[in-house]
């Protein structure tokens, strides 16, 4: 089964979401900011018009299905209970043509299971990591590590990694941070930022890593390369993506929605991804960043952050018929 290299070995935690589709609810945001609250009763019932139950996702998951449709072998480090929601989630991931070999089976202890609280074409999700006893496995040099979201309780398997990529210097690192890993801070995580080949957050998120609320884009991917990742990406929703490719400075559109968005979860992912499978191909940058925005409008077509991931072929397709102004710019 191994007799190919990995391209893309993607770690990180791995859930079912429960999407709860809202019938009442509002959205209030601040004056000038991006910063949203939902707002529901309190003490009282509230309906809702459905839910939908997708399994095996995550952002490790989620990019991992995202390298294999668009034809990579693509792997997954993570852990799951021995639960039927594990089992459940082992199933889909093989389904989606990922390498499971080393996800971790926990005996006596759950899948992770998250609440999405669905309104409108955004959401809110209610998150909970189970504590499992993480230890990276041993696997054959994959092209690209893809790490991202993980529990609060991995400080130490955060050493282990970056003990594992200093000892494999020719594997690539691609750094997507969760929760967690911005709330322990720079400097705690050094080793990590220092050897990223690729950093990619939005720019809410690079706010908080720099503790600013600047929203000069080119500041703050110059400030984050500095903390040691080679090239660095911020996604700003609607407003398309940056690039700095340490020399470079890149903003790329939104590839137009051919509808209006269903729902967003998982587009973050489905950009990051794909960036990081155009690199794994062989793309240069710049490709990459035409490449990242088209399966971001797929996804947000369907519900969850899988069914719509794109083929190759079909993220072709959409290529072939982008319109003029798509394009990357420097800036």
């Amino acid at each position: 089964m191994f007799n190919k290299q990995i391209d893309i070995l993607a770690i990180g935690d791995t859930t079912t979401d429960a999407f709860i589709r809202l019938k009442d609810a509002s959205v209030h945001c601040k004056i000038n900011t991006n910063d949203c609250e939902i707002c529901l009763p309190f003490g009282d019932k509230i309906p809702f018009e459905y839910v939908k139950i997708v399994k095996a996702v995550g952002n490790a998951a989620n990019a991992a299905v995202s390298a294999s449709r668009l034809g990579l072998r693509a792997g997954l480090v993570s852990n799951l209970g021995d639960d039927q929601g594990g089992k459940d989630d082992m199933a889909e991931l093989q389904k989606n043509g990922v390498i499971t070999k080393f996800v971790k089976i926990n005996v006596n202890k759950p899948s992770n299971y998250h609440f999405v609280l669905w309104y409108e074409v955004d959401r809110t999700i209610l998150v909970k990591h189970t504590d499992y006893n993480y230890a990276l496995p041993k696997f054959p040099a994959p092209k690209w590590i893809y790490l991202t979201s993980l529990a609060s309780s991995t400080y130490n398997y955060h050493l282990e990694i970056a003990d594992y990529l200093e000892k494999n210097r020719r594997v690539k690192l691609a750094f997507q941070p969760g929760t967690f890993q911005m709330e322990l801070g720079v400097e705690k995580l050094a080793q990590i930022y220092k050897r990223t080949d690729l950093f990619i957050v939005n720019v809410e998120e690079a706010q908080r890593i720099m503790k600013t609320k600047t929203r000069d884009i080119k500041a703050l991917l110059k400030n984050l390369a500095d903390l040691g990742p080679k090239m660095v990406a911020i996604t700003d929703n609607t407003n398309g993506a940056y690039l700095y490719t340490g020399e470079h400075y890149y903003h790329v559109p939104m590839y137009p929605d051919p509808r209006p968005a269903f729902e967003r979860t998982g587009c973050g992912d489905a950009w990051a991804s794909t960036f990081v499978s155009a690199l794994a191909l062989g793309k240069d940058p710049l490709e990459a960043l035409i490449w990242a925005p088209v399966n971001p409008m797929s996804v947000a077509q369907f519900v969850g952050a899988q069914e719509g991931l794109l083929t190759r072929e079909q993220l072709q397709w959409w290529l072939e018929r982008a319109p003029e102004e798509y394009k990357p710019k420097e800036i």
